[in-house]
């Protein structure tokens, strides 16, 4: 991918995230069409999201621009014509750019993320950004699986390694709302990232019951598996998938801990390392809530996290949904209602508005991907 410079020449733009696996498909798909790509990492240009959603109406990554036309994600390209994506290509290779081309970061703004951090906060970015890169290097080019194996005999896991271990010196009584959402999302995902790399991929539901319920870390003094963290932490201490007790005790140190209430929008972050878990990201105590609403926005953009049938006047849900009801109020009017409040302006938004608006809807739930993104 080419490096931010002014050209006279057309150019294929793409706004992507590092770790997506559909933005690593479609640079691979343009790698091949011999036209010059100019690659945003919308991690690291994130003034750049409130543009890119006003150019494209999407939240989702990757987009994707020959010149000024706007193609899409990776599934419109990949679901392009020959003859169209021919067509493209010419007007890349033989039109200049023109002046309303979509926007490059310009070289000052590509800042640290982590500068305008301290403490935990920090700590759990720069350990996040240090998976996040090795997951990258170690995504397949079709961006379907990863090499876990080769992940852990990568030096810098050992740096990694060495990182976490100073997750028991944080302090996290001191931690504002913020800063807790950010921290145990950011180690969450880290978390199952070593876990997999450590023990497997579990294969079948009494391996993902122990998976959860064993990998942890040190943190603060304190054992927190990838249970205690979700269900305990961000969710305010409440009973998890197929848990007869909450996780902690009243008498449990941990419990100062938990966030006062659910946040639902806490589902769209987390990655469980399965092929249907939402996108990877790494998030900031610095508009984090925003930055948890633009991914549930882009994981319901997606139809394998919602889909409208009007005809039916069905709707047809992630099982997150259904595991998690409570969360999002318990009922399907409440579930419904909530879903609509965080989508999008889009052609579904409207199909799913009509459909509510007709009287009884019947909400169904579609089959999760549970197999796991290894190559191994």
């Amino acid at each position: 991918m080419e490096e931010f410079k002014s050209t006279t020449l057309g150019r294929v733009t793409v706004y992507s995230i590092q770790g997506c696996p559909h933005c690593v498909q479609a640079k691979a798909t343009l790698g091949r069409l011999g036209v010059p790509v100019c690659d945003v990492d919308l991690g690291r240009h994130p003034q750049l999201r409130a543009r890119v959603k006003e150019l494209t109406g999407r939240s989702s990554v990757p987009q994707i621009f020959f010149n000024n036309i706007h193609v899409g994600g990776n599934d419109d390209l990949q679901k392009l014509a020959p003859e169209e994506l021919q067509r493209l290509v010419n007007v890349v290779t033989k039109e200049p750019l023109p002046a309303d081309a979509p926007p490059l970061p310009e070289e000052t703004q590509a800042e640290d993320m982590a500068g305008e951090t301290d403490g935990a906060a920090e700590l759990s970015l720069i350990v996040r950004e240090l998976i996040l890169k090795l997951f990258s290097e170690h995504l397949s080019a079709d961006g379907k699986s990863v090499d876990y194996k080769g992940m852990s005999a990568n030096p810098a896991f050992e740096r990694y390694c060495e990182l976490a271990v100073q997750l028991q010196r944080v302090e996290l009584l001191s931690l504002s709302r913020e800063e807790k959402l950010a921290f145990f999302i950011n180690i969450y995902n880290a978390l199952v990232i070593h876990g997999y790399l450590r023990l497997g991929a579990p294969t079948n539901m009494w391996q993902r019951y122990r998976f959860f319920n064993y990998v942890s870390y040190l943190i603060g003094g304190e054992v927190f598996t990838l249970q205690d963290i979700e269900n305990g932490v961000l969710r305010g201490n409440r009973k998890g998938v197929a848990q007869l007790l909450r996780p902690f005790s009243k008498a449990d140190p941990r419990l100062q801990v938990a966030l006062p209430d659910a946040e639902p929008l806490i589902h769209f972050a987390l990655n469980c390392g399965a092929k249907g878990c939402p996108p990877i990201k790494t998030y900031t105590p610095q508009d984090i809530d925003s930055q948890l609403r633009t991914a549930a926005e882009a994981f319901l953009e997606n139809d394998d996290a919602c889909l409208v049938d009007s005809g039916k006047r069905e709707v047809r849900l992630s099982q997150i949904f259904k595991w998690y009801k409570a969360d999002f109020g318990g009922t399907d009017e409440k579930l419904l209602t909530w879903v609509v409040e965080h989508m999008g302006d889009s052609p579904k938004k409207t199909s799913l508005q009509g459909v509510l608006s007709a009287g009884k809807t019947k909400v169904s739930f579609l089959p999760y991907d549970w197999s796991s993104n290894s190559s191994h």
